[in-house]
């Protein structure tokens, strides 16, 4: 980023003064980013109504394919530790398949873990510009990347956000659509409740987002790294380590039902 135009007259001082102003320029112009990009999403997200099927795979050769519909998800294997998923395996999944697809009390279930996963990712990603102290990094034709560090005038106002805002680390953000592409964080120091008796996060723990355009202005994440260790509730411990890869995105055609998803399931697992 370029401030001014270069001028002959002064033109030591305009040469010794531009990083400072530099510098500065990015500090200010980042958070008018990042506000822009979290309206992006918010409002996407409140419009999009998609259901996909994709292939998810875990860590240490797990994978599955999904099946999303109006009604819930259900999925169903393709490998277990690196080989194709053995009859039983596959047995299990259709029976617990046919199972959730007739039980209403499991389909609230998921729908209200899902609502509650969906509640507090909005409410955190509100608090993204104003959690943290925002600087441009660099920028290309296609993204801007930004880093992020803890503001020391952000009040939490809940644990979640508590551990949010201990977190240094950087955001992409696409610049066509002002989707976000990539955040990765990693807590700087301790996060603790209770002088560390109720709760502690570690410090060292970390966690990595990928977001990809998978169809014309849908975006998904693609990748999940979450590595976050510590105890709660008197030395619970607590051991969050995710990897999770998502690929093979596929729109499922309004009002699919569950047991046409599990033809779905069926027909698309290699």
């Amino acid at each position: 980023m370029r401030l001014g135009i270069k001028i002959w007259v002064g033109a030591v001082g305009v040469v010794l003064c531009a990083p400072a102003l530099a510098l500065r320029a990015r500090a200010q112009d980042a958070k008018p980013i990042v506000q822009q990009a979290v309206t992006a999403e918010l409002a996407a997200n409140r419009d999009d109504q998609s259901h996909w099927r994709y292939l998810r795979g875990e860590a240490g050769g797990t994978s599955f394919i999904v099946v999303e519909t109006e009604h819930g998800a259900i999925g169903r294997h393709v490998e277990e530790k690196g080989r194709p998923a053995s009859a039983a395996v596959l047995a299990a999944d259709d029976a617990h398949n046919q199972k959730f697809i007739h039980d209403p009390a499991m389909q609230q279930k998921q729908r209200q873990n899902g609502e509650h996963d969906d509640k507090s990712a909005v409410e955190l990603m509100n608090l993204l510009p104003q959690a943290f102290l925002w600087r441009v990094e660099s920028e290309t034709p296609e993204t801007t990347t930004l880093s992020f560090k803890p503001d020391p005038n952000f009040h939490p106002p809940d644990m979640e956000a508590r551990v949010m805002g201990a977190m240094s680390g950087t955001l992409v953000v696409n610049n066509a659509q002002h989707r976000i592409r990539t955040m990765k964080g990693r807590l700087e120091s301790d996060v603790t409740i209770g002088f560390g008796l109720l709760a502690r996060i570690k410090q060292g723990s970390t966690f990595d987002v990928e977001r990809r355009q998978v169809a014309p202005g849908y975006w998904e994440i693609t990748e999940t790294h979450v590595h976050i260790s510590g105890h709660a509730l008197f030395f619970k411990t607590i051991g969050q380590q995710e990897d999770e890869v998502k690929s093979e995105f596929t729109l499922v055609p309004l009002g699919t039902t569950l047991d046409q998803a599990v033809g779905l399931l069926k027909s698309t697992a290699k």
